[in-house]
């Protein structure tokens, strides 16, 4: 791993290793990527503390933690707050009950990057932000290689539906080795592999059986 103090903003790349780090968060001390060797990541950025849209994000993060859990996945926040500020925000939050389903605890640590070092490294300060962090996402894998990149504007809001969907879908092809068609959720028909010779695709259409789905010899789909 480079030394992240040295790093650019340029950010990393699907494939790439997650850039490695040592900071404070709101739960103790991290070593990044070690402590979290053997699960799956989300790890995001938020412009800053005490945003409304942020503060949305973190309350429904904090309703669907558990979830994210029972799929082997933890997530893990960052600012370039302090983690006075964090600590602050965090406690703000559990006074605020959002469209009336109850109040939550942020039960996930949030990265103190005030030196923005950490920010840098994963290219999370881009032109329009300038000092403040965008909307990053970074869905990272149990062997620490960085498997999904998503930027949002800062003034909208994370889908957290599809970044779980997105942990699943590679999960499954990690599992499966198939790939997942537009709009897939769990359960539903997934890709198979196009074949690479003639041969192989007149087989495919030929030999198409119950649980497949041949729309094409380029696309046929697996039944779940």
């Amino acid at each position: 791993m480079s030394d992240i103090e040295n790093s650019v903003s340029s950010m990393p790349l699907i494939g790439d290793p997650a850039p490695a780090f040592r900071s404070m968060t709101t739960m103790g001390k991290v070593n990044f990527p070690e402590d979290y060797r053997g699960k799956w990541v989300v790890f995001f950025s938020h412009p800053a503390d005490f945003t409304p849209v942020c503060t949305t994000e973190f309350i429904a993060l904090a309703r669907r933690a558990d979830e994210f859990r029972e799929i082997n996945t933890e997530l893990l926040g960052l600012s370039i707050d302090s983690l006075h500020s964090h600590l602050a925000w965090a406690e703000s939050i559990e006074h605020i009950d959002l469209g009336g389903k109850g109040k939550v605890k942020i039960p996930f640590p949030i990265v103190a990057d005030i030196t923005m070092s950490v920010a840098k490294a994963y290219g999370m300060l881009q032109a329009v932000a300038k000092t403040q962090t965008v909307r990053a996402v970074f869905i990272i894998d149990p062997d620490s290689i960085i498997r999904a990149i998503l930027f949002y504007p800062m003034s909208t809001g994370r889908n957290i539906d599809e970044i779980k969907r997105i942990i699943l879908s590679l999960q499954k092809h990690d599992a499966d080795n198939v790939s997942t068609p537009a709009d897939w959720n769990p359960g539903d028909p997934v890709v198979m592999g196009a074949p690479l010779t003639l041969e192989a695709a007149k087989d495919r259409m030929e030999s198409a059986d119950d649980n497949m789905i041949p729309y094409s010899w380029y696309l046929t789909m697996k039944k779940q």
